[in-house]
């Protein structure tokens, strides 16, 4: 991912709890084991990160419970004090900017999304989602004008005047979503947003998400324990373990290549042909057979069809049009059938 469009970036990230933490890794000449920590009676939720955020991407932080991957979104936005290291938003250390500068930034350049709705319950849909423009000071017509215009975006347009306990979780959800766009953040955080819905209504709200990005094309910051959920959206993953970040890769190279066997253990249930791309799938010699082809970076999955129905080969074209190769009907099904590699689950 090109750094010259980045618009996030942290750089040796700690968060140590405990005593004169901030002293203690000052001190240090090396990065703290999590031996040594203990030892001195400290615990780091956070450790060492060092990563960077594109504009308009999706970039998915994943991990198990307690791998600190909430702590470090929490880090980002300045919820949680980091212990040291420095995180640029846009060129601006957040670590520096004071508690009035922090909100002004907050309100201006963040959008943030929970998951707990946090919908206040006096409020109906319209008027939770109106409520941030109302602390900027908007005027009531211009801000439920605005208001209206988000519920309308993530189809919930005939339900502004209900109130929370009238909609449903995934509704509430929505409306989570549509008062976090109102000010048009720059960079929109969300911490495992559908993790309390049921299957079939989180896998709705990850088509309306997709669906969103294709307007908004936002940059994104998602957190998720859910492998699969991080295959489908995510531009980028960051894989976390005790704190620190194992490897940061796609989906497809995490699959195909992964950093060590706590890596491995998170694809091993991930259908190949879900991540592989065309162009990773396509071959350099045959001939091509005479169609519109396919993008190079879509995923086997979602052109296998067409691919399958094809007379022969089919083109595998680059952003520009260019023919990169082509893709076979024996490549797809091999894809298709293969099964995902069995590794033993990740230790805690």
């Amino acid at each position: 991912m090109s750094t010259t469009n980045r618009i996030l970036l942290c750089d040796n990230v700690w968060k140590v709890y405990g005593p004169d933490a901030d002293t203690f890794l000052s001190t240090r000449e090396q990065p703290p084991s999590p031996e040594d920590l203990a030892a001195a009676g400290l615990l780091a939720a956070v450790r060492g990160v060092s990563l960077s955020i594109s504009q308009g991407e999706i970039f998915v932080i994943m991990g198990l419970s307690g791998s600190g991957k909430s702590t470090l979104l929490r880090c980002m936005t300045r919820l949680v004090e980091p212990t040291a290291g420095s995180i640029l938003l846009g060129g601006t250390n957040l670590l520096n900017a004071t508690e009035r500068q922090l909100m002004q930034i907050r309100r201006e350049k963040m959008g943030m999304v929970f998951q707990n709705y946090a919908l206040m319950p006096h409020l109906s849909a319209l008027e939770n989602v109106a409520f941030p423009l109302k602390v900027q000071g908007m005027k009531r017509a211009a801000r439920e004008a605005r208001a209206q215009q988000m519920l309308d975006l993530v189809g919930l347009g005939g339900r502004g005047r209900h109130y929370p306990h009238e909609l449903s979780g995934g509704q509430q959800q929505r409306v989570g979503i549509a008062r976090s766009l109102t000010l048009e953040p720059d960079i929109w955080f969300l911490d495992e947003p559908f993790s309390a819905l049921d299957p079939l209504v989180r896998r709705e709200m990850q088509d309306e998400f997709l669906r969103l990005q294709t307007l908004l094309r936002k940059t994104i910051v998602f957190v998720t324990h859910d492998f699969a959920e991080a295959v489908r959206l995510a531009d980028r993953i960051a894989i976390m373990r005790e704190g620190a970040v194992v490897q940061v890769a796609t989906p497809e190279a995490l699959v195909l290549a992964p950093a060590d066997p706590y890596v491995s253990a998170f694809t091993r249930d991930i259908p190949r042909a879900q991540v592989v791309t065309a162009r990773s799938a396509m071959d350099l010699g045959p001939d091509a057979a005479g169609s519109a082809g396919v993008a190079a970076a879509a995923r086997v999955i979602d052109i296998a069809e067409r691919v399958l129905a094809a007379e022969g080969p089919v083109a595998v074209l680059a952003e520009d049009g260019g023919v990169l190769g082509a893709l076979s009907r024996e490549a797809v099904i091999r894809l298709l059938l293969a099964q995902p590699h069995t590794r033993p689950a990740p230790v805690q």
